[in-house]
C-alpha cells in the first residue's frame, strides 16, 4: 500500500504542476464557478468512514472555493441511492459525491442504478484497511478460535451494507475460505454496524476500521485481524490476514471523490486541486492517520484507472462469493 501511495504523490505533483498552465474556468466557458454552495452527498450513515472524511476536509474545501460546502448523508442500498442521485444531477459541479470502495463493488451488480461510466473521478482522498472484531461474550482471543467457536455456534456478522468491501471481506473469509455459512446483517453505514456489535447485536463484525476503532481502543469489542498488508501502527498487536494464512485478502476500504460524467475538465481539477489541499493538511493528515487512513489524493487520470482496476477486482470477488445487494 505505501508503494502505490508513494506512486500516487508523484503522479499527483506533477499533474498538480501541469494544471497550473492549463486552461482556466473562465477560458473554458464553466465561468466563475462556484458561485453558489457546494452539496457533498455521502451515500452512507453518519459515523462511518466516508462521512468522517467528508466532515474532515468539508470546511477547509469551503474556504479555499469561498462558498459552503455541505455534507447531505443519503443512505441506503449499499451506497446505490445516494450514487444514483449524483448520477443524475446536473453536471455543473455542485453536486459531489463521496464514496466508498462501495462504488466498485456495487456496480457488479445487476442494475445498480449507475455505472462507472456516469462519473468523473477527481480523486481518492485516502483508504484504510478492514477489520475483523467481536463482543467480548464470544469466547475467542484469535481469528482461529473465532472459526473453531463459528462451527458449533449460531453466528452472524455484522456489515455496514451490502456490496460494501466489508461485506464481500466477511464473505469471503468465513463463507469462502472458511466454509461457515454465517450469514450477514446489512446496516445502513459502518456506524450503526459496529453500534450492534458493541450492543452484541449481532456479536461478529466486518467493517473498515474508522467506525470500530474507538470502541476497540476502549476494550469494548475485540479485534482479531486486518486486512491490510502489513500491521498497522493504531493496532500493532492484531495480525493480518495474510499472517494467518489467508493469502489474497489485501482489502482496503477507500474514500473517493466523483462528478457527473459530463462536467467541465476544469472543474473537475479545480476541486481536485481543492480537495488534494485539503486531505495534505498536516492536521488533517495527522487525523486521518490516526483513524487508520492512509491519505492519498491522487489526480483524476489515476483515480479513473484505479477505479476500473477496483470494478474489476470486485467483481471477480462477487461472482466468487455470490454476494448479492438487498
Amino acid at each position: 500500500m505505501q508503494t502505490l501511495i508513494r506512486k500516487w504523490a508523484f503522479i499527483a505533483t506533477c499533474a498538480f504542476a501541469a494544471s497550473t498552465s492549463g486552461t482556466s474556468l473562465a477560458q473554458s466557458g464553466t465561468g466563475a464557478w462556484p458561485v453558489r454552495p457546494l452539496r457533498i452527498i455521502v451515500p452512507f450513515a453518519p459515523g462511518g468512514p466516508v462521512d468522517v472524511v467528508a466532515r474532515l476536509i468539508s470546511q477547509q474545501m469551503g474556504d479555499a472555493l469561498g462558498q459552503p460546502v455541505v455534507v447531505d448523508n443519503r443512505a441506503g442500498a449499499g451506497g446505490n441511492i445516494g450514487t444514483v442521485a449524483v448520477a443524475k444531477s446536473p453536471a455543473d459541479g455542485y453536486t459531489v459525491l463521496m464514496t466508498s470502495s462501495a462504488f466498485a463493488v456495487n456496480a457488479n451488480f445487476a442494475d445498480p442504478g449507475y455505472s462507472e461510466r456516469d462519473f468523473a473521478a477527481v480523486t481518492v482522498v485516502a483508504a484504510q484497511p478492514n477489520v475483523i472484531y467481536v463482543h467480548p461474550n464470544v469466547p475467542a482471543k484469535s481469528l482461529a478460535e473465532l472459526i473453531a467457536y463459528a462451527r458449533t455456534a449460531k453466528l452472524a456478522f455484522s456489515t455496514p451494507g451490502s456490496g460494501t468491501t466489508p461485506h464481500l471481506t466477511g464473505e469471503n473469509l468465513f463463507n469462502i475460505a472458511g466454509k461457515l455459512g454465517m450469514p450477514a446483517v446489512h446496516f445502513r453505514g459502518a456506524g450503526p454496524a459496529a453500534a450492534a456489535v458493541v450492543a452484541g447485536e449481532p456479536s461478529v463484525g466486518s467493517a473498515a476500521m474508522t467506525a470500530p476503532l474507538p470502541f476497540i481502543k476502549a476494550g469494548r469489542v475485540r479485534a482479531l485481524a486486518v486486512s491490510s498488508d502489513k500491521r498497522i501502527s493504531q493496532l500493532p498487536d492484531v495480525p493480518t490476514l495474510a499472517e494467518l494464512g489467508y493469502q489474497g485478502m489485501a482489502d482496503y476500504t477507500w474514500v473517493g471523490v466523483l462528478l457527473p460524467a459530463a462536467t467541465a475538465a476544469p472543474i473537475v481539477q479545480r476541486l481536485y486541486e481543492t480537495v488534494q489541499r485539503a486531505a495534505q493538511n498536516p492536521d488533517t493528515a495527522a487525523r486521518l492517520t490516526a483513524l487508520a487512513f492512509d491519505p492519498i489524493a491522487e489526480p483524476p487520470a489515476r483515480t479513473t484507472e484505479y477505479i476500473r482496476a477496483e470494478v474489476a477486482k470486485w467483481g471477480k470477488v462477487v461472482r466468487e462469493t455470490g454476494a448479492r445487494p438487498d
